[in-house]
């Protein structure tokens, strides 16, 4: 072998080896993607059962029902569409009615979304931005600046 095919045999196994590297962390990285959708939107979509989403809007008022132990189910609403969501944990100090939050877990077949984490806003002036994004897209919510 002369010196410019082993350096060209150096370069290709290197750029395979960086190949298979990269797809390998596109793929690991394609894994944990959750998508986002508004309740409206999910309603539409094509969700398949099992795969794993965020949904986010607002808590709809008169909807939280506590069932034994820590099993709480409510409704996320945007105005338009509203979801069923079923928790079983505790739940963020700052959750309650008509207030914004942002759910992930997977969508049964029934089309309960089966949540495994609750995040509600913070403060006063906090909407995660994903929901106050939607929320003003329908014109549901507005800045106070």
């Amino acid at each position: 072998m002369t010196r410019k095919q082993k350096r060209l045999a150096v370069i290709g196994g290197a750029m395979v080896f960086l190949a298979l590297a990269s797809g390998l962390t596109l793929y690991a990285l394609g894994q944990r993607t959750s998508y986002f959708y508004m309740p409206a939107e999910l309603v539409a979509a094509q969700i398949e059962p099992g795969q794993r989403i965020r949904l986010g809007g607002l808590v709809e008022k008169g909807t939280v029902l506590r069932g034994e132990g820590q099993d709480i189910s409510f409704s996320v609403t945007d105005q338009v569409g509203s979801v069923t969501v079923a928790y079983s944990g505790i739940l963020p100090d700052l959750f309650r009615e008509e207030q914004g939050v942002v759910t992930e877990g997977t969508l049964r077949q029934d089309g309960v979304f089966v949540a495994d984490s609750v995040l509600a806003k913070h403060d006063e002036n906090y909407m995660p931005k994903e929901v106050a994004d939607g929320l003003k897209a329908t014109g549901l919510w507005q800045d106070e600046d």
